[in-house]
């Protein structure tokens, strides 16, 4: 049985490892790095990079993996102040982080095989590379604010509820940004559009908050 832990050391190591592994994708590609920073108000590395792409992309991988760090911690930090609970299990932080994976990897291999299905392999590969860009810099960007909620002040649910909304705000430009790319294509498929935002941009954070709020 693991025990649970009162200090922030995990949050720590968690943090710590956070920074070498996008330290490490800044040194595996410095130039793609310093476009990737400006995402979100640049469409130029979404235009170069996603033309670029590789089924399994080191770059990415690594910023993948400071994703689900960074928002495990954050998601714990979130769950504690809305419980008030103050013990951190090492157990359940795991369990976390390998469940914010799946449930994102299962996405992604859900769409791909709609692409496949469907024909629109390339469209698809296109438009994952976009969201998924977005969401890597979601992890970037909770890394001062995981640290600042740890070490700079003690988080209020307040707080806890802007910085949830200032990552839902950046990931609904994300696929506004992926909309408008394609909006011809949506605008001769609209019912299908319509249907996949429902199916699996919609239900899939619904069920989520069912299944936490009925615990």
């Amino acid at each position: 049985m693991l025990r649970d832990i009162v200090s922030n050391e995990l949050y720590t190591i968690l943090l710590v490892t956070g920074l070498v592994v996008v330290a490490v994708a800044k040194l595996v590609s410095p130039k793609r790095f310093d476009d990737f920073i400006f995402v979100l108000g640049n469409y130029k590395y979404l235009k170069i990079y996603s033309r670029e792409q590789k089924f399994l992309d080191k770059f990415d991988a690594l910023l993948f993996g400071n994703l689900i760090l960074s928002l495990s911690v954050f998601s714990f930090i979130a769950y504690q102040n809305i419980t008030n609970s103050k013990s951190l299990s090492i157990d359940l932080m795991f369990k976390l982080s390998f469940g914010i994976a799946v449930f994102i990897l299962i996405k992604v291999l859900i769409e791909r095989l709609i692409g496949s299905l469907f024909g629109i392999d390339k469209l698809i590969d296109q438009y994952l590379f976009q969201k998924i860009s977005y969401k890597n810099f979601l992890g970037v960007l909770l890394l001062p604010i995981n640290a600042f909620l740890l070490f700079s002040f003690n988080p209020s649910l307040p707080i806890i509820y802007f910085v949830i909304i200032l990552l839902l705000i950046v990931n609904i430009i994300g696929l506004i940004t992926s909309f408008k790319t394609h909006q011809s294509l949506i605008k001769h498929n609209y019912f299908y559009f319509i249907l996949y935002l429902c199916t699996l941009e919609i239900s899939p954070y619904v069920i989520l908050y069912k299944v936490f709020i009925t615990k």
